[in-house]
């Protein structure tokens, strides 16, 4: 049944991606490290402040991990609102039920090809990111974009298989409301100001000052 799951995804792509690492999960403001998750490099534990407060060397640690995560997935995620988009709008050049069918199963039997193997090698937990990522990208689930691009039937099955595999396909990426939400933006943004990783706006515009500022306001109040 796995295998629904990286075919649904690999639909998205189109062409290589450069990426790199691993990470973990969150609850507070610190972190919970669990899994195989290890991080390949090694940790530097530089000051790292989340709004204007300093981490201690665990939440250090976990933030990182978090970090080296999202480098990992972000590029694919990168890609799938590009390839969407192409998608898209080649679909809608072609005239007739059959050249759309034909120019699906072409597009599908290359991505599958191309993308496959590398989304095999993703933890669970980085799947689960990449998840979130999509939305961010696409303003879409995975599981919306599986049940438009294929049928609501193998969007039943892709979901209940990466629900075996501890992925929920409908999650969506919410900054304002789940904590790593929040810190999974705070990486992107040093990575685009620092060059790190290529800017592409996410599909619902998201103030990040505003962002900071609430999440220190409600670390202040102790909610």
């Amino acid at each position: 049944m796995k295998i629904f799951l990286y075919s649904a995804i690999a639909m998205l792509f189109c062409f290589s991606v450069t990426a790199q690492i691993v990470v973990k999960d969150t609850t507070k403001m610190g972190y919970q490290l669990n899994e195989t998750d290890t991080i390949t490099e090694p940790i530097l534990l530089e000051e790292i402040i989340v709004h204007k407060e300093k981490l201690d060397p665990e939440s250090k640690k976990q933030f990182l991990l978090l970090q080296n995560r999202v480098y990992k997935v972000y590029p694919y995620a990168k890609v799938a609102a590009e390839r969407l988009t192409i998608l898209n709008k080649n679909m809608e050049a072609l005239k007739t039920s059959r050249e759309k069918k034909k120019y699906f199963k072409i597009a599908e039997d290359y991505m599958n090809n191309e993308f496959e193997a590398r989304l095999k090698k993703l933890s669970r937990k980085q799947g689960q990111i990449l998840v979130k990522l999509i939305y961010r990208q696409t303003g879409q689930t995975t599981f919306q974009l599986i049940k438009e691009l294929k049928s609501g039937w193998k969007a039943f099955w892709s979901n209940t298989a990466a629900k075996v595999f501890d992925i929920e396909l409908k999650e969506k990426y919410t900054p304002y409301t789940v904590n790593e939400d929040y810190l999974i933006e705070t990486i992107l943004v040093r990575a685009f100001d620092h060059g790190r990783l290529v800017k592409q706006e996410s599909a619902n515009s998201i103030n990040y000052d505003e962002l900071s500022d609430f999440w220190e306001a409600k670390a202040k109040s102790g909610k």
